[in-house]
């Protein structure tokens, strides 16, 4: 699920919230959405990132200026900002959140983000559990404990821990036969972490197998607090807990020896350690209760924000489910995630991780009902092209959701130098922006708006800067600036040489700066400083080599302070 539970324990493998449906045409089609469409990280988790530590997603390139403004120096950037965190169907928990609020109670939230069903109980009393698959599996009470194992023989265990690998022998007793089941009185803990219930205790030769089988209600108990905050409204956590109950049931794994996995393959199942008072007493008060459609247990799913509006199983997965229809969610505006962005990803990563091979150009959606995207497609500078569904794109640079809205910022890198009192051309493109500028930042100096961009009718822009001074340049859109140009802007000389002698000035007025006069035998290669000396007050100088050599000279003045030096035409003598 990706919900505030996606956090909560320490490793996961990806979830089948959608894979484990009973179904099988929907079951395969939302086994792609997951696949396709990534997952975000919990809410209950550090603040979201653009990218994983082990993530070969486009690379954020952005730093938080004056805590609103997003700055990346890459040449072409993706500008993307979007609405919620999640899949989008069913139950949206911050929507939930919202409505409890609002005085609405858990049976009318359910009804609303499950169009058309009803509360009925339920059949099943009791779940397997999958909590280890590992070379090892360590199993341990603090309490006397027993162990039956595959002949039925019942053994006492003195409070302790048993570590079991693939042979699964236990340490003291020979002759018993795996498999084991092992109760006590006292929840046992398996990865030092403790879970109600009796532990089954396999192996297929290699891996050790973990199953718990427990109540379903107590198993609600620890999935309840790892899915929801605790704090919240009870209306909320009652509507959370029946339908993490329905999905439970409706996604109970086929022809293995267990029903469900402790992660987001299914639930987050955090055992005794995540019980919660706040959330037991709402899996009690609803103790039972399933979503029902036409008398079948729904598969309920939940997210964390929908950022206004729910999506359709229709538009999400191709394939319709009654009671998965898109309905209005006015109240998850408390979600810290009802809106995000700007984010800014290098262009050149994200055209490598959507397999366009050359820069792109532009980006073109094709939106659904709910406006999350259906396709974006890309294209280059060579009017090549890609296209990839919403998940694609979601996966691959890890956003929140796919209600995205992409811009594309460039300014093409330039690390140009001119003299004084010249003129350097910018060019670049704005997609999918509008109002965009030139920012500049002369040397010494705060960036400052240097006027807007005007752009054509593919967004390309063209612009004469004339700086006084070294000077970089941006673009700025909204609270987004992005790429950077350099500009050195060279001290432009003036000098007259004669028979080893210079006299001249510099632009602009550059007192005390240095000035060499430099000569060459050829005036190609080999210069060499005969003499140097500093601008007077009002950038003048005058210096002479101790001999006239015959050769050519030259004058170079480097006067810094965001200057860059410059020289003189060269004289022969």
């Amino acid at each position: 699920m990706e919900t505030f539970g996606k956090g909560s324990l320490e490793a996961r493998g990806t979830s089948a919230t959608v894979a484990r449906v009973r179904r099988c045409a929907l079951a395969v089609a939302c086994l792609c959405l997951l696949i396709l469409g990534g997952l975000a990280s919990s809410l209950l988790a550090a603040a979201p990132r653009a990218t994983g530590g082990t993530s070969t997603s486009a690379t954020v390139t952005s730093t938080v200026l004056k805590s609103t403004v997003l700055t990346s120096t890459a040449p072409s950037v993706v500008v993307l900002s979007g609405h919620g965190w999640g899949h989008g169907l069913g139950l949206s928990q911050w929507g939930a959140y919202g409505y409890a609020s609002h005085g609405w109670t858990f049976d009318r939230i359910l009804a609303h983000y499950y169009s058309g069903t009803t509360l009925g109980p339920a059949k099943v009393s009791s779940v397997r559990v999958l909590l280890a698959s590992a070379r090892k599996a360590t199993i341990e009470s603090t309490a006397d404990w027993t162990v039956v194992d595959a002949a039925g023989t019942k053994t006492n265990l003195d409070p302790g821990r048993v570590v079991l690998k693939a042979k699964l022998a236990i340490p003291g007793h020979p002759d018993l036969q795996p498999p084991y089941v092992f109760t006590g009185k006292q929840p046992l803990l398996v990865g030092n972490k403790p879970y109600r219930g009796r532990m089954t205790v396999s192996t297929d030769g290699k891996l050790v197998q973990v199953i718990d089988t427990l109540g379903l209600e107590s198993y609600l108990k620890g999935v309840v607090p790892a899915e929801m905050p605790s704090f919240w409204p009870a209306e909320a956590l009652k509507a959370q807990a029946v339908a993490a109950r329905s999905y439970a049931l409706a996604n109970v794994a086929t022809g293995r020896p267990f029903d469900l996995y402790r992660d987001t393959r299914s639930q987050v199942f955090g055992g005794v350690k995540f019980e919660n008072a706040a959330t037991s007493a709402a899996v009690d008060a609803t103790k039972g209760e399933v979503v029902l459609y036409n008398g079948k247990v729904a598969n309920t799913w939940f997210f964390s924000t929908s950022g206004g509006r729910t999506a359709s199983a229709a538009e999400a997965t191709g394939i319709a489910v009654p009671y998965l229809v898109a309905v209005a969610d006015p109240y998850d505006t408390a979600s810290p995630y009802h809106d995000w962005g700007p984010m800014l990803l290098d262009a050149a990563v994200v055209a490598k991780q959507l397999k366009l091979a050359s820069p792109i150009a532009d980006l073109q959606t094709i939106t659904g009902p709910s406006g999350r995207v259906k396709a974006m497609t890309l294209v280059s500078d060579d009017e090549s092209q890609v296209t990839v569904t919403g998940n694609q794109v979601r996966a691959a640079l890890e956003l929140r959701s796919t209600w995205f809205t992409p811009a594309l910022l460039q300014l093409r890198t330039t690390s140009a130098t001119m003299t004084y009192g010249g003129a350097v051309s910018l060019a670049g493109r704005a997609r999918g922006a509008t109002t965009v500028s030139l920012e500049a930042k002369p040397f010494g100096l705060d960036w400052a708006s240097a006027g807007e961009l005007i752009l054509d009718g593919d967004g390309a822009f063209s612009t004469v800067v004339h700086p006084q001074i070294g000077t970089s340049y941006r673009v700025a859109w909204g609270t987004v600036r992005a790429g950077l140009s350099k500009v050195a802007v060279a001290v432009r000389v003036d000098a007259t040489i004669q028979q080893g002698v210079a006299t001249g000035t510099v632009k602009p007025l550059a007192a005390n700066a240095a000035v060499q006069l430099q000569w060459s035998a050829d005036g190609l290669s080999g210069w060499q400083t005969v003499a140097t000396s500093t601008t007077d007050a009002a950038g003048a100088f005058a210096l002479s080599a101790p001999s006239s050599d015959a050769g050519t000279y030259r004058v170079r003045v480097a006067p810094g302070h965001g200057l860059a030096p410059g020289l003189s035409k060269t004289a022969c003598c």
